[in-house]
């Protein structure tokens, strides 16, 4: 039997992927500023090994943000059955922020300083989104 990854471990691994990405680090780099292979990144921003306090401290140095950034908008514990409440209403955003497409098109995005255009590509992007939902 197959062990799934702690909620909380899959979300602290997203943020650390989210912050990697947004400073445009590859997983070689962090692995090679932590004295660690890029597999050991990659199993850490999966979720599928546990990030211990000394190493997530030296990881938030490393990126550049407090070691509570890794916890923003993480699962609580709850009282359901299933033992974590629903996923925070922002979690498609770390989701969204943890891929490259998410990265780039983020990076770009706010670079565009006319407002309107901004506007534009919002009312675009909405746009195509509602045909694709009503496609599937």
């Amino acid at each position: 039997m197959k062990k799934t990854p702690n909620p909380i471990d899959k979300h602290v691994g997203s943020r650390v992927r989210m912050q990697r990405m947004l400073v445009g680090m590859s997983q070689e780099k962090l692995g090679e500023a932590l004295s660690l292979t890029f597999q050991q990144v990659q199993k850490y921003e999966k979720g599928t090994n546990r990030i211990g306090a000394s190493r997530l401290q030296q990881i938030s140095q490393v990126l550049g943000v407090p070691v509570d950034f890794f916890f923003t908008d993480a699962p609580v514990p709850g009282n359901g059955a299933g033992g974590f409440a629903e996923a925070s209403s922002t979690a498609y955003v770390a989701d969204f922020l943890s891929t490259s497409e998410g990265v780039q098109l983020t990076k770009s995005f706010v670079r565009i300083r006319d407002p309107k255009v901004r506007r534009r590509i919002v009312d675009l992007v909405t746009a195509l989104a509602g045909e694709e939902q009503e496609a599937e």
